[in-house]
């Protein structure tokens, strides 16, 4: 199926969710208000006839699988043809009256679905309540913000079930507001992020986030680097790597193989054999201003250091996926060499990353005398876990018997007794989701190619305990790799709240302003988080958080400014890693 292209977000919002980070592991995120300029507005013949192809080629597509629906929504001047003459008009509807609060203070009824879930707004924004739903996102649905509405002054809702779809028209005080319930399989879903990407989320074969020069447009969009380049790209090329995988697709194969491709060239830029660079840029791009930026002898580029742990868990992750799932033996071979020099260059400097300062880079120490200073001590059973799987991984590529050796080394100097201790510090220690991400990423070669007992039973004991702390995060990935992990078994329970979870990451990755911790139907942690921020006690659905990828703060209330558009690849890693278990549908 080929989905028509993505509409600019003042036609159409297809909302989703993402952060990404250096070491603060979370990026900051813009405040500024989202800004619709009028003159912007579509032709509204194109926005219909854009409507209709992409409604026919769904249909014709729509031939297997469990139906699913997606949200979508479409923003009008109040004066548009296609706004029917009952949702212009402001209304005045009945007082939400029950022991049911709604998210908010203040709403009135406006319309009733057939199904006996009911449409409430106010001037905090839309909400829906069906007090039949039995999964906990379902019950309420808050839609506030600029990812569903032009403006959160509700001033009527009119719903429209006349034909196959729910249609429901939020009348705001600036605009209309359309959003409709449109049949999508979660594989039509990916093949949307895919064509995303493609259009605005390449560079230079790296997967990117893209910087929105005008709020909330992504026409003009500008791909920029990042910290973490590499391990973004990695965790796309294991989407890519499960995809084929699962179908044997050679579009798969060949969007994995360019990034293996860009992954292997940030090893080999930095002219130091084993040192990856965090990002690369040509001398015509703008050289940002932050990081240790290095020019190549050819005069051509220029590179990015200081490379973290970060980077190297994404490097040594996306190599195994690729080598096993993807790789004919010509890209063996080229892996084998690759991984060879990252690892003999860890091996050779006593497990430091060694940057061209001669000096470890700041978050690259997975030395023993890096775990006798008070930060290493900290830090010991996360790094260790890390350090195990590249050298488990190394092996498992290269045959070679150095690797074998080296990590029998590391476990017999402690590593493997440090793993179990990750999330288990005195005092509860501080929770950084990006080091649960790095855990993961790291667990999961790791158990798949460790077969001694003893060992698969410490490192499950320590998965095991990180998977109860983060069940409650309601992570698709994070639940795909543990039991694949053999941490537990795929119940019931954990393949509907995984599948509920990729349904809900909204379609557009636009990473708008949201804001939740006005509700009165949420409450908050005693504790902030590690940056100072409020945070919920439970994790609201993916499609009411700020955008998000799976290293950021679920519980995180509010966040976004719409400047940037994520790429969206931490959705298609576990839905291709579940597609190819037999998880997903």
């Amino acid at each position: 199926m080929n989905l028509p292209t993505p509409a600019p977000p003042q036609e159409r919002n297809w909302r989703t969710a993402s952060g990404s980070r250096p070491r603060s592991r979370e990026r900051s995120s813009s405040w500024a208000a989202s800004r619709v300029n009028p003159d912007q507005w579509p032709s509204v013949k194109m926005r219909a006839a854009r409507i209709f192809l992409w409604m026919a080629n769904l249909m014709a597509a729509y031939d297997c699988g469990l139906a699913q629906t997606q949200k979508i929504t479409t923003h009008f001047p109040a004066d548009a043809p296609e706004v029917p003459a009952e949702a212009r008009a402001e209304a005045r509807g009945q007082l939400w009256q029950s022991q049911e609060r709604g998210p908010v203070e203040g709403m009135s009824v406006f319309a009733h679905e057939k199904s006996g879930a009911v449409w409430l707004g106010g001037d905090e924004g839309a909400a829906r309540f069906d007090a039949r739903a039995q999964f906990r996102w379902d019950r309420w649905q808050y839609f506030y913000g600029r990812r569903w509405l032009l403006d959160n002054k509700v001033r009527n809702i009119y719903l429209d079930e006349s034909g196959p779809n729910r249609k429901v028209w939020i009348r705001t005080r600036t605009g209309i507001s359309l959003i409709e319930w449109h049949p999508m399989t979660l594989g039509d879903k990916a093949r949307y992020f895919d064509e995303r990407i493609e259009q605005r989320h390449v560079r230079h074969g790296l997967v990117a986030s893209s910087h929105l020069r005008v709020v909330g447009d992504v026409s003009s969009n500008q791909t920029v680097s990042s910290d973490n380049d590499g391990l973004w790209t990695a965790i796309y090329l294991g989407g890519q790597a499960y995809r084929y995988a699962a179908t044997q697709d050679p579009d798969a194969r060949a969007k994995a193989q360019r990034a293996l491709k860009a992954l292997m060239r940030l090893e080999e830029i930095t002219g130091v054999p084993g040192l990856p660079a965090r990002s690369f840029i040509s001398t015509n791009e703008f050289l940002p201003t932050d990081g240790q930026w290095h020019r190549t002898s050819d005069g051509h580029w220029f590179w990015k250091g200081d490379t973290s742990s970060d980077e190297l868990v994404g490097h040594y992750y996306a190599y195994a996926a690729y080598f096993d799932l993807v790789a004919d033996e010509a890209e063996k071979g080229a892996i084998h060499k690759v991984v060879s020099r990252i690892s003999d260059h860890l091996i050779g400097h006593d497990y430091d990353l060694i940057d061209v300062t001669g000096k470890p880079t700041r978050w690259g120490e997975w030395s023993e005398r890096f775990f006798r200073t008070e930060e290493g001590w900290y830090e010991a059973p996360l790094r260790s876990l890390e350090l195990l799987s590249f050298l488990k991984t190394a092996h498992h590529i290269t045959r070679e018997k150095k690797y074998a050796e080296a990590y029998q080394d590391r476990v017999r100097r402690g590593y493997a007794e440090h793993v179990p201790f990750y999330r288990r510090w005195p005092g509860g220690g501080e929770i950084n989701f990006s080091d649960d991400e790095l855990a993961y990423l790291s667990y999961q070669p790791l158990l798949k190619y460790e077969n001694d007992s003893r060992l698969r039973k410490i490192y499950l004991d320590g998965l095991r305990f990180t998977w109860r702390q983060v069940r409650s995060d309601m992570n698709p990935l994070w639940n795909y790799i543990s039991v694949a992990g053999g941490a537990g078994r795929m119940t019931r329970a954990i393949r509907e709240e995984s599948q509920r979870a990729l349904e809900r990451i909204p379609m557009d990755t636009i990473e708008w302003g949201v804001r939740n911790s006005h509700r009165i139907d949420v409450q908050f942690q005693k504790e902030k988080d590690r940056h100072g921020h409020l945070q919920l006690t439970e994790a609201l659905a993916p499609d009411e958080r700020p955008v998000e990828k799976w290293n950021s703060n679920p519980y995180r209330p509010d966040g976004g400014g719409g400047d940037s558009e994520d790429d969206g690849a931490y959705f298609l890693l576990p839905y291709w890693m579940g597609r190819y278990h037999g998880w997903v549908k």
